[in-house]
């Protein structure tokens, strides 16, 4: 068979032309080429374990969860998953991975290298399935599909949060206050609401938050950035939570009842707004006057009358004055 006739989708093809490449051995070290890609390998072993990427043949399989992988040492780095093991210590900060490769991008964090940059918006990544993952952003591609429906999603770990959906499986539970999460990294941030740290500052703001989804949302602030936009009329938004709220100016769904007056709403913010007409409560105050507010809104509008000194404030009507002397002349308007 000639190589202009071979299939290179034919894993006997593939294995024959391997073959006939590593008969004629020569001095140099990498004699065993593969041809579809023209690399070469030092022994025949390695070879056969790179042709596998051609075949799709997986034939290392967890007898734990059934995971095929199609070197051994894929099998044993995965064993550790399910043992705990994690053999890779960082020096620095005692932080340990299962992975080698796991630690060396770890490493980069404290160096602060970032080798990998896409070549669209140049931005940097640690390492190379952070870049493989950004890309899918410019190329829109979802290659994880749910087998229970027909959604797909740009990574693996959200896919696993989405079949939560179906399965409603929550492996991780708080020992404080036994509330259960989907995914380990969820239950350790919420254990920072029992401890109080607040790890991830802005460097904007030095605003802090007890994770990173919170401090990636938070950035947009001051980026601009509004990645969520409306099918409809093609408004965007900083926040997903945000642009639930705006879909329901088109389906006019209001399913949050208030259970003392029966007024509904759009989403439980303004639901959550409203309740304070009932309980008096107004979380807002003025740093300047100690004045209080039910809305954050209200709040804003009233530090406006702070604007060139305006310091003294009617508390029936909320009009802010420069002096004393103006507020009780001021004053005198609601007795007439």
């Amino acid at each position: 068979m000639s190589c202009e006739n071979l299939n290179w989708r034919n894993p006997t093809c593939i294995q024959m032309l391997a073959m006939s490449e590593s008969v004629n051995k020569s001095s140099h070290m990498k004699t065993h080429k593969c041809q579809s890609y023209q690399k070469s390998f030092a022994n025949g072993s390695s070879l056969s374990c790179h042709l596998r990427t051609h075949t799709g043949d997986k034939p290392y399989k967890c007898q734990l969860c059934q995971k095929a992988f199609n070197q051994s040492s894929h099998m044993k780095s995965h064993m550790r998953t399910h043992s705990g093991e994690k053999p890779y210590k960082c020096q620095l900060c005692q932080k340990a991975f299962n992975q080698s490769s796991h630690m060396n991008s770890h490493m980069r964090t404290h160096s602060g290298e970032k080798p990998y940059i896409c070549q669209s918006c140049q931005k940097s990544f640690a390492d190379s399935s952070s870049l493989s993952r950004h890309l899918r952003t410019h190329t829109g591609e979802k290659p994880y599909k749910c087998w229970s429906c027909e959604n797909s999603f740009a990574n693996s770990s959200s896919l696993s949060r989405h079949l939560t959906t179906h399965t409603g499986d929550k492996p991780y539970k708080c020992q404080l206050c036994q509330k259960a999460f989907n995914q380990r990294s969820h239950m350790n941030s919420h254990m920072r609401t029992h401890s109080g740290e607040k790890p991830y500052k802005c460097q904007s703001c030095q605003k802090s938050f007890a994770d990173s989804s919170s401090l990636s949302c938070h950035l947009r602030i001051h980026t601009g950035e509004k990645p969520y936009k409306c099918r409809s009329c093609e408004k965007s938004f900083a926040f997903s939570s945000s642009l639930s709220c705006h879909l329901t100016t088109h389906t006019g769904n209001k399913p949050y009842k208030c259970q003392i007056c029966q007024k509904s709403f759009a989403n439980c913010t303004y639901l959550s707004r409203h309740l304070r007409l009932h309980t008096g409560e107004k979380p807002h105050i003025c740093l300047l006057c100690t004045k209080l507010f039910t809305q954050a809104s209200n709040l804003a509008k009233h530090m406006e009358g702070h604007k060139g000194g305006k310091r003294y404030i009617c508390h029936l009507c909320s009009k802010a004055l420069k002096s004393k002397k103006t507020l009780d002349m001021h004053l005198k308007c609601h007795v007439i």
